[in-house]
């Protein structure tokens, strides 16, 4: 299975634990194997097998924030599902 490697930004993260349910959140997400969120960039960082941008919006909504945008990290992808 060919690893996916995607950088979302997210809106909204105020604090460490407002990070840290977003991070829950999308490590919850079937095929997701690491999660990394930078508070002061507001970006998120998701690897795994398969998982889609939707998954991952709506994972990240119901942590309680927007994600804003998506890019591809070498998946061969180039852009959202």
């Amino acid at each position: 299975m060919t690893k996916r490697e995607r950088t979302y930004a997210v809106t909204g993260m105020t604090c460490g634990h407002c990070a840290l349910s977003v991070h829950e959140e999308v490590a919850e997400l079937a095929g997701v194997e690491h999660v990394d969120v930078e508070l002061g960039a507001g970006r998120l960082e998701v690897t795994g097998g398969h998982f889609s941008d939707d998954e991952v919006r709506d994972a990240v909504h119901r942590a309680g924030y927007a994600l804003l945008s998506a890019s591809a990290n070498g998946d061969g992808d180039g852009g959202a599902d």
